[in-house]
């Protein structure tokens, strides 16, 4: 994982045992009080289900809770329904969400996006 690369465990304290991991940090992550890091990771789905998952997984606290955007019902596997109605009632508070997260940045570099391509998550 990405926060193991650098060094973290799933609470989001460094235990890294080198230099480069700490001067790569901000470059995923933003350091909260208490010498933790919290990655700039921004979780969008069309159900909650998923994000439950992720909550209740073992880097669930890791995340900002502001930072899951979701729906209520999904699309259940229809496009148009997904892109036109449950996806479009989202959009702003996801745009919200990544302008805060890059508007927190002294630097930013680029994005970097997982999706799926045909449906389900």
């Amino acid at each position: 994982t990405i926060s193991g690369e650098h060094g973290l465990d799933s609470n989001g304290v460094y235990n890294g045992t080198s230099k480069l991991q700490l001067e790569r940090m901000s470059v995923y992550f933003n350091e909260a009080s208490g010498n933790k890091y919290v990655p700039r990771a921004v979780l969008v789905d069309l159900e909650p289900g998923t994000m439950d998952a992720v909550r209740a997984g073992p880097f669930g606290l890791l995340f900002r809770p502001d930072n899951f955007v979701f729906g209520q019902s999904g699309a259940g596997n229809n496009w148009a329904k997904g892109h036109y109605t449950e996806g479009a009632e989202l959009v702003d508070n996801v745009l919200d969400v990544v302008r805060r997260e890059a508007e927190g940045c002294d630097c930013l570099q680029g994005f970097q996006i997982t999706h799926s391509l045909g449906g389900g998550t």
